[in-house]
């Protein structure tokens, strides 16, 4: 499994979607499933960027692997952040009105509708977030 640190702030989103990238080129990944993880990775990051730290500053790891039988890649987002289960928050309404209202949450909804699997748990004092997607 390949391992990322950086800064938890919005000016690394591209340097970790450069590493998720690289990482499904190599095993030739189909343009739209690598379209479907960036789009969950950019949601991810920026929600560790925006709200993780109390204080503002701390670090965010991404690891990637690659697996086969079935090709899949699995994701994991770390951070010693406050501890915060985003699935256990309660899908976001889309609605027409609530849509209009801009009530937040769609998020992690289209983190879940996107990837196979996305779990969470919190150990040693970090909270992490996997995705799984087939390739």
């Amino acid at each position: 499994m390949k391992k990322f640190t950086v800064p938890a702030r919005l000016e690394q989103l591209e340097s970790v979607q450069d590493f998720i990238s690289q990482e499904l080129e190599q095993c030739g990944c189909d343009m739209h499933v690598q379209m479907q993880i960036e789009m969950a990775v950019e949601e991810i990051f920026v929600n560790i960027a925006h709200y993780a730290y109390d204080s503002g500053a701390g670090d965010a790891t991404i690891q990637c692997e690659i697996l086969e039988n079935p090709l899949r890649t699995v994701i994991q987002f770390m951070d010693h952040g406050t501890p915060f289960d985003p699935l256990k928050k309660e899908d976001a309404d889309t609605s027409p009105e609530a849509l209009n209202a801009r009530e937040g949450g769609l998020g992690i909804l289209m983190v879940k509708k996107l990837m196979d699997e996305v779990s969470y748990s919190y150990e040693d004092g970090k909270n992490i977030l996997t995705i799984h997607k087939n390739l």
